[in-house]
């Protein structure tokens, strides 16, 4: 045989075939779609829910209430000390402020898997309730009412080092 004949003969060199092609195809985009699937699954499963029912009818009354919101003055503050989650609300004076009632939700800003409903005690300006957080942030999302009848909605950041 001639060195040409060998040469053609043999297979010493690899060959890019059409499954091959379809193996690489189906390996990249099914990667894609599995990690698309994940993240999707993992972005509902988390999902705290909804600020409102209908975003369209909150929103009819969303500047009057903030403009009865913002005439209160109010400043709130939080902080977790000793297993005690404190409330404190001041006005524009900076006296602190009794309400009718306060309604809260302390819980991660991320996720409802550790939501907690307080029961907070009114002493010397201060709200308090036993509350352990664990390292992180936390929010506590509040709804007061003032005297006045007056709706106050607030999130307001706790930082737990």
């Amino acid at each position: 045989m001639s060195d040409a004949s060998n040469a053609r003969g043999t297979r010493d060199s690899w060959e890019l075939k059409g499954w091959h092609v379809l193996a690489i195809f189906l390996t990249f985009f099914g990667t894609i779609i599995s990690v698309n699937l994940f993240m999707a699954s993992k972005a509902i499963g988390t999902f705290p829910g909804l600020e409102a029912k209908n975003g369209f009818v909150a929103s009819q009354s969303f500047q009057e209430r903030r403009a009865a919101q913002v005439a209160l003055g109010w400043t709130v503050g939080a902080r977790q000390a000793d297993g005690v989650l404190e409330i404190t609300i001041v006005d524009g004076t900076g006296a602190p402020v009794q309400v009718a009632t306060l309604d809260a939700i302390g819980g991660r800003p991320t996720h409802v898997n550790e939501d907690r409903i307080p029961e907070f005690t009114y002493r010397m300006g201060v709200y308090s309730t036993p509350m352990d957080l664990s390292d992180g942030n936390w929010d506590v999302r509040l709804v007061a009412l003032a005297m006045n009848g007056t709706e106050f909605r607030q999130r307001v950041p706790v930082v737990i080092d």
